[in-house]
């Protein structure tokens, strides 16, 4: 079975959690786009790890994980990662890299502060260079991680590169030198090498060995570089239409689609947010559910549920089910409000529109009871309290999608599973 695990909102929305969850019974994990701007954090017997590039199937001793030739990967600190997983006793030798993969450069950090300095409305880029290296995919400027088996090639490749770079943006040489960029690149090569390989047999074979192969993508529909609050968005696609793209699989295969969603919103970066909160319920939802960016550390912003960016991302997507993710942080409120519109000059809205106006958009909420016991220890979706039973029915109802998994807490035990 090939089954998608994909961003219902902003990011952040829990994936990693859900993966490591799911890949206890999956054979390979794919992460099928994106970079290392965004972290998957998760808990488990091991600790607690934000992963950036390795796929969260890394902790399960059976299951190969894969990054597909939609990931753009940077070098030192993939190198870095898998140094951080092995001194935790995790083997981090059942990971392929695709050879179609493009790699981030340390020009491309270097770009991306440059842009993001130059612009008068920031986009709030994470600088991890991730924008610039897609930018020279598709400006086919850009360098493939199999295009390191070639030392003297690829040590050519980069250097003309770079030196282009270099002479479209005038005043780059100021971040550093080519030695800044060629070092890193060279000392990463070689720990990387045995890792690069071309991964379309594999999940062919996959296929037709019928074995159960997870994607995993990176951010959430509201950061499709398409179909997100457009420019604030990522620079790929993180629905699960772009899976076939990405990981190198026919759409006729993907069979399950699992969205996932927080019991509220949060966002970090610029853009339209219509739920955000800037009052003591935001402070309230920021500090139960410790919103906090795993990569760059900065303050989530938080709010109520969205529901309009969750029918939005049912088409889209089209989602076969949904994971509810911290339920648990809505304890201790007597209320709780739910965006079920917007309203957009004096018209009502049931999906976003585009960033522009998403601008102007204001929430219609319906206020629906909150509970107050704590759910961290329920493990059947009957031992909630009637109000988080409803809240779960009432999302349900709205959405038009079943709600199959309900997390309570951040282990892989504190999940509910519905049937």
């Amino acid at each position: 079975m090939f089954h998608a695990v994909v961003g219902a909102q902003y990011g952040d929305e829990g994936k990693g959690k859900m993966v490591d969850y799911l890949a206890e019974t999956a054979d390979i994990v794919v992460r099928y786009q994106g970079g290392g701007n965004a972290g998957h954090t998760i808990v488990n017997a091991y600790g607690k790890f934000a992963l950036h590039l390795v796929p969260s199937g890394i902790f399960h001793p059976h299951t190969l994980c894969v990054l597909g030739a939609g990931v753009v990967v940077n070098p030192p600190k993939l190198v870095e990662e898998l140094t951080a997983l092995a001194e935790a006793g995790i083997d981090t030798r059942r990971l392929v890299i695709s050879d179609r993969a493009h790699m981030v450069l340390p020009y491309h950090i270097w770009q991306d502060m440059w842009e993001e300095e130059a612009r008068s409305k920031k986009v709030g880029t994470t600088l991890q260079g991730i924008g610039p290296a897609y930018q020279d995919k598709v400006g086919r400027f850009g360098i493939q991680m199999g295009e390191m088996r070639d030392l003297h090639r690829l040590k050519e490749r980069i250097q003309a590169a770079f030196e282009a770079k270099c002479r479209r943006l005038p005043g780059l040489e100021r971040y550093g030198t080519w030695e800044d960029v060629w070092a890193p690149i060279a000392a990463a090569r070689e720990r990387l090498l045995p890792y690069i390989a071309d991964t379309t047999p594999l999940l062919y074979e996959a296929a037709v060995a019928n074995k159960h192969v997870l994607f995993e993508g990176q951010l959430g529909i509201m950061r499709d570089l398409d179909w997100g609050v457009y420019p604030f968005v990522t620079s790929s696609n993180p629905i699960a239409g772009a899976v076939c793209a990405g990981a190198g699989v026919p759409p006729t295969k993907l069979e399950r689609i699992t969205g996932i969603t927080k019991a509220y919103t949060t966002a970090v970066g610029e853009g339209p947010f219509p739920t955000e909160l800037d009052d003591e319920f935001g402070a309230f939802l920021r500090d139960r559910g410790h919103e906090f960016g795993a990569t760059t550390g900065r303050p989530r912003g938080c709010g109520w549920l969205d529901l309009p960016s969750l029918r939005y991302g049912a088409w889209i997507n089209g989602y076969t089910e949904l994971a509810l993710m911290k339920l648990d942080v809505l304890s201790g409120l007597d209320e709780i409000q739910v965006a079920i519109a917007y309203e957009l000059d004096g018209h009502r809205l049931a999906w976003p529109p585009a960033a522009y106006d998403m601008e102007r958009v204001k929430p219609v909420y319906e206020t629906l009871p909150g509970w107050r016991e704590d759910i961290g220890a329920c493990r059947r979706f009957d031992e909630l309290p009637e109000a988080a039973q409803q809240y779960v029915h009432f999302i349900e109802e709205q959405v038009g999608v079943p709600i199959r998994f309900v997390s309570v807490g951040p282990s892989r035990e504190q999940t509910i599973v519905r049937t």
